[in-house]
């Protein structure tokens, strides 16, 4: 484990490929520690800890990612640890990389992944997986966690895909679920303690220790048997001291945890040129499609105090121009009108804009949307209808009406506002064509409220589709997945429709993408172990950057699939557009993240008979099962407090005043 630079070697490479200077490092706010910077026991034995945290895709998308950023940071400020970056590395270097056997390698201090303790990757899509095993092998580490030896570092899974890691279980020796900041700090202790011990019983006890945690999966501790039918018979675990279900992580109080203190400003261009701050984590709207709200519970809001310092401690560590206030929900913070003027008024004059994700309908207003733009740039509004009729945005639990969204987009385009983005799913359950084609009367109504409103023509509105893919943990879990070729056909009904206006078709642009995509992401969210071997044979067959449609091939996907579920008795479609009963064992429910499955059940059932739950923020409790399992509670404010202008501008965390 000698921790030296590629550098030397990869510079000449680097002018063969496209966009060298993403792997060049050197970012503002990157760290390159010493590689013995924990030293040694009094044996001889390392004390340090090494991980290499990967985003399984390219550069541009990995870089700004707040959970590698965080836990790059959380992992760096310990004295017996240290972390670096890796990024997925596109075809034209990988083909050189090969030819020059160089290995995958970090950008921080150009280290061999191989060198590590751990490879850590993030997976926010599962579409990274086939990134994953080019990393793998370019780092010199065994595709299959079997064939590792202690020579290897541990390959650890993180991020929403790690709430069922069962189609990658051959790949990864464990999975972090939820939360990684106190989680990776607990493994770095666990791993330095089994390192100062000198690595009794290698690999396979350190693991041992892990698991026993209650909150680190091990695959291979676990063995899986089937029904006659393809089903799960049981899950069950073959080691002592090993839980049967595993525990997600939850940190309860964000300010405590208050990163990314110094966020990383990228060299090369990245899809979100901005500072972020998280404002509050979870969410309890109770949308039936959305994985991230369910998973993610309960709510936990940062103070305003808290947010305060962390864009003061940014701006002063970045030089960004643009604040992101990021959540699921992030106008749900129940202190987000002072959190918005507050900023507002403390930058007024330094063109630092605020933004939000996309906006509820019902969370938004014009006095939230002013505060947020009055430093900064008037860009496009973007909301998120999710359904088309009425009838839909009951079964999903989207409690918005029509009249809701025409009230808002009226507001906003009197306000000076000449654009706005909805965004809706196709595929959702029990949907019909009708659900479908009411997106289009839902653009017209904005397009002409627009006008009127404006008293001009010169308005948009771009409608984005995106095709609905069921994911573990929701009441959607059990759902049928639409068919490619039925999604593509609403998808051209729905375009053919807004194209025959002659009224308002030109002022509405339409955004989409075809079904196939889809298919392949319901395949491996909802996939079990078997899946595994259908992700190694497209790997094999050539496929890297699926997320990207580009590089993406149904086709390759369809025929791996063929060969790898060959004998089995299950194909693609028994994962996809198969419904599943009550009775049935998901591949995921040893994974444990608080919900209730009995709870996950009843709201499909009321999906069914299309009766909407409220928000239990504001509501009594409706006994999901999260608070009492995980022993947590939602916290939210308001606090009573506010946020003071700086003493002098621009002074830094440390002139703060909370009231």
């Amino acid at each position: 484990m000698t921790g030296e630079t590629i550098y030397p070697a990869l510079e000449p490479l680097l002018e063969k490929v496209s966009k060298p200077i993403q792997y060049v490092g050197g970012e503002l706010n990157s760290t390159v520690k010493d590689w013995q910077v924990g030293g040694h026991g009094p044996g001889g034995e390392e004390l340090t800890v090494r991980w290499a945290l990967m985003y399984p895709d390219a550069y541009e998308v990995g870089v700004p990612n707040q959970g590698v950023m965080i836990l790059y940071e959380v992992l760096n400020e310990r004295p017996d640890a240290l972390a670096e970056r890796s990024y997925a590395v596109w075809p034209d270097l990988e083909a050189l990389l090969r030819e020059h056997d160089l290995p995958q390698f970090t950008v921080d201090g150009h280290r061999p992944v191989g060198d590590f303790d751990v490879f850590g990757l993030s997976f926010s899509t599962e579409l990274g997986y086939t990134n994953m095993l080019t990393a793998l092998d370019l780092a010199g580490i065994p595709l299959h966690s079997s064939e590792r030896t202690d020579e290897h570092p541990l390959v650890i899974m993180g991020g929403h895909a790690s709430f069922n890691p069962e189609p990658v279980a051959d790949f990864v020796d464990a999975a972090i679920i939820g939360d990684g900041e106190e989680a990776v700090l607990t493994a770095t202790d666990i791993i330095g303690e089994w390192k100062a011990q000198d690595r009794p019983g290698g690999r396979v006890e350190v693991l041992r220790r892990l698991a026993a945690t209650g909150g680190v999966y091990v695959p291979a501790f676990y063995d899986v048997d089937y029904l006659p039918d393809g089903r799960i018979q049981r899950v069950v675990p073959v080691e002592s001291g090993v839980p049967w279900r595993v525990d997600k992580h939850t940190v309860m109080d964000l300010d405590e945890w208050p990163y990314p203190k110094q966020p990383l400003v990228p060299l090369a261009e990245s899809v979100h040129e901005r500072m972020s701050v998280e404002i509050f984590r979870g969410c309890t709207r109770g949308c039936r499609f959305c994985q991230a709200g369910m998973i993610t519970r309960p709510v936990r809001e940062r103070s305003i105090t808290g947010i305060g310092e962390m864009v003061e401690q940014g701006l002063q560590a970045t030089g960004f121009e643009e604040v992101g206030l990021l959540s699921l929900s992030s106008a749900d913070h129940s202190e987000i009108g002072d959190v918005a003027k507050g900023l507002a008024d403390r930058y007024e004059g330094t063109n630092t804009g605020l933004s939000l994700p996309s906006t509820r309908v019902d969370a938004f207003n014009i006095d939230l949307a002013n505060e947020l733009t009055r430093n900064g740039r008037r860009s496009g509004l973007t909301f998120a209808p999710e359904g088309g009729s009425e009838r839909i945005r009951k079964v999903i639990n989207k409690m918005v009406t029509e009249e809701d969204l025409i009230r808002t987009v009226s507001a906003a385009y009197g306000a000076g506002w000449r654009q706005v983005k909805l965004y809706f799913m196709c595929g959702l359950p029990t949907e019909t064509d009708d659900d479908v084609l009411q997106i289009a009367e839902v653009a017209k109504r904005v397009i002409e409220t627009g006008r009127e409103v404006a008293g001009h023509n010169d308005i948009r509105c771009t409608v984005s589709i995106g095709g609905f893919v069921p994911k573990p943990h929701t009441p959607f879990q059990w759902s049928p997945q639409l068919g490619a070729e039925q999604t593509d056909e609403r998808l051209h009904k729905l375009r053919d429709a807004i194209r025959a206006d002659k009224r308002y078709g030109r002022s509405i642009g339409f955004r989409y993408h075809d079904g196939r995509p889809g298919i392949v992401e319901g395949l491996l969210s909802r996939g079990d172990r078997r899946v595994g071997r259908v992700i190694e044979q497209v790997w094999r067959d050539g496929g890297r950057f699926d997320g990207w449609s580009e590089y993406f091939s149904y086709d390759r996907w369809m025929a791996a699939a063929e060969k790898g579920f060959e004998g089995t008795g299950v194909d693609v479609d028994w994962f996809t557009t198969r419904e599943r009963e009550e009775a049935e064992v998901l591949p995921w429910d040893h994974i444990d993240s608080g919900l209730d499955k009995e709870w996950l059940w009843q709201d499909w059932l009321d999906a069914l008979d299309e009766t909407e739950v409220e928000d239990c923020r504001w509501t009594p409790c409706f006994d999901c099962g999260v608070c009492p399992q995980m022993g947590t509670d939602i916290e939210v404010g308001p606090t009573g407090k506010t946020l003071l202008p700086l003493t002098v501008l621009g002074s830094g965390k440390e002139s703060m005043v909370r009231s």
